[in-house]
């Protein structure tokens, strides 16, 4: 395998996925990039990226992770374009088809006061205020004008509970009690 792709040392333990490569973008080897979020500044704020076999993994696909050097990366059109450091390969880089893309979460650009990353809320626990469990977050739906969590009440039996992620609902995010605290009934 070209030098560039050797094995990364090992994921680092706070790794988020962020994206996908969906193919290689010109002769020399860049690479078309998927960004999971509609503002891509985690992809754009470090230069070091971590290639993730894909799921379900591709027949001579990626074996292991490895850790690309980002010598630069651009919006384009409706994706994004890298260029890697020793990776000039244009056929290299198309095998790359469909590998996860993941940074350490510490690389995330810091958020402005009142602004949350998703993987930040999912697994944070739910409460209103009567202090009623309603139950977990475990993941956002993006409608548009604002999120929606998804929350999975402790009988998993319990049809998920959907809150809209706005001021009139959600009081407050405390990330340090791992928990957050909104104006909603469970039976709403």
């Amino acid at each position: 395998m070209h030098a560039a792709l050797g094995p990364a040392e090992a994921l680092p333990a706070d790794a988020v996925e962020v994206g996908r490569v969906i193919g290689a973008w010109g002769v020399k080897g860049a690479l078309k990039v998927q960004a999971f979020a509609a503002d891509a500044q985690a992809l754009f704020s470090t230069k070091r990226w971590y290639l993730a076999p894909a799921e379900p993994p591709r027949p001579g696909g990626l074996p292991h992770p490895v850790l690309l050097r980002i010598v630069q990366a651009r919006e384009h059109g409706d994706g994004i374009v890298a260029t890697v450091q020793d990776l000039d390969d244009r056929n290299l880089a198309e095998s790359l088809k469909g590998t996860r893309i993941l940074i350490p979460r510490t690389s995330f650009p810091t958020p402005d006061e009142g602004e949350f990353y998703w993987v930040d809320l999912i697994g944070l626990a739910v409460v209103n205020r009567e202090a009623q469990a309603l139950g977990t977050v475990v993941g956002l739906l993006e409608t548009g004008p604002h999120c929606v969590l998804r929350v999975q009440p402790a009988d998993a039996t319990a049809a998920e509970i959907l809150i809209p992620f706005v001021d009139a609902y959600v009081d407050a995010v405390e990330q340090a009690e791992r928990r957050i605290r909104v104006d909603w009934q469970a039976d709403d």
